[in-house]
């Protein structure tokens, strides 16, 4: 925005010096011409207006130069708003691109929700309701796990390891006894690789 802005105030300076220069150098044309035309006879009067020529040929010579500049400005500015639009639509077309993937991804997870929350449903269905009433409020409260894993005498809920006497009333338990781990409070499924 910043070089579009410099762009077009070099153009309006262009146009405003080109002007400046058509200006003086139809005030020479007219001066010339009553020159040329006779009608100045005064030679006071001739000395002045061929004093005034050549004083209006060094200001458009001048005017002439300031146009040259501000053109040379321009052009700068233009490259520059060439080179940063070219580098907007790189970038245009990465987000782009970012976004048709992140569109994909959402449809994705979308999908898989969806099929997750089908699936909990079914299990859902076969937990007593009391369980199922605990493991909720759980995951209410511990950001969305309410059981984890006791995985090598650790609940791979708080990552502790559990004190020998709780692993030792663990084993105890019967199979379908509710065991909660003493830190975090959440309900520990034992597999196989608890370290029983």
């Amino acid at each position: 925005m910043a070089a579009q802005t410099e762009e077009s105030d070099t153009a309006r300076e262009q146009i405003k010096a080109e002007q400046d220069v058509d200006q003086v150098r139809q005030r020479a044309a007219r001066d010339q011409q009553r020159l040329d035309s006779g009608a100045v006879t005064s030679p006071k009067d001739l000395e002045n207006l061929q004093r005034e020529i050549t004083s209006l040929a060094k200001r458009q010579g001048d005017l002439e130069d300031v146009v040259l500049e501000v053109m040379e400005r321009r052009e700068s500015a233009q490259e520059r708003v060439a080179e940063l639009t070219e580098r907007v639509t790189s970038v245009q077309s990465k987000i782009d691109d970012a976004t048709t993937r992140r569109d994909a991804a959402f449809e994705q997870i979308d999908g898989e929700i969806a099929t997750a929350t089908k699936e909990r449903e079914v299990i859902a269905g076969s937990i007593p309701a009391d369980l199922l009433k605990l493991y909720d409020k759980l995951r209410g409260q511990q950001g969305g796990v309410g059981a984890a894993k006791l995985y090598a005498r650790s609940c791979q809920g708080c990552r502790q390891e559990l004190a020998i006497t709780e692993l030792a009333e663990i084993r105890k338990a019967a199979p379908d006894t509710v065991i909660r781990c003493e830190n975090c409070r959440r309900i520990l499924v034992r597999t196989s690789e608890s370290g029983l």
